[in-house]
């Protein structure tokens, strides 16, 4: 039986299992205008000729660090099979704003297409709620078709693009942020 309870303590070898990557069949190109009289953004979603595969890499000791912090606000949820984390959604309140930002948000391959996700967001989101939150963000990128789909799923909007997040070369062919935000008030 699979319960979703609060995450306490992190552990390597659990974030490395379930922070792998992901593949896109798609991708979000962003056409950006600026001028005096107009500004505009355009996402359009374009298929991609040969799936694009995104491995993450090894969690930095700063990153872990700043994961376990998140841990002590009671805002990140786990996915258990037994003992076995096999989902997990860490994050992190931001008061100056009165929002709510998941750090990670995975579900092992095996698990997904449960329901899973949807029970760790709607947790989240209960949480948040009892708090006053008021939106949770969620940042994401161009690439990450599977990630927005599932954003849209549990009742995120695409509101925003950043086209140097990442970095000064991002735009127009390099991966660029999207922010999905679930209003709760």
């Amino acid at each position: 039986m699979i319960h979703v309870r609060e995450v306490r303590a992190l552990h390597q070898d659990d974030l490395k299992r379930l922070v792998v990557g992901y593949t896109s069949d798609a991708k979000y190109v962003v056409t950006y205008v600026d001028s005096e009289a107009l500004t505009t953004f355009t996402l359009r979603l374009v298929k991609l000729d040969q799936p694009l595969v995104k491995h993450y890499g090894h969690l930095d000791a700063d990153t872990l660090q700043r994961y376990a912090q998140a841990l002590t606000t009671g805002y990140s949820f786990g996915a258990y099979d037994d003992d076995l984390l096999v989902g997990i959604l860490l994050a992190e309140p931001h008061g100056w704003n009165n929002s709510m930002w998941p750090w990670e948000f995975h579900v092992a391959g095996a698990y997904r297409r449960q329901g899973l996700a949807r029970q760790l967001m709607d947790a989240l989101v209960a949480k948040a709620k009892g708090a006053g939150v008021r939106i949770i963000v969620w940042e994401t990128q161009t690439t990450h078709v599977p990630a927005i789909r599932a954003a849209r799923r549990l009742g995120f909007r695409l509101e925003s693009v950043d086209i140097s997040y990442y970095t000064n070369a991002d735009y127009p062919d390099g991966e660029m942020a999207v922010f999905m935000k679930r209003r709760l008030t």
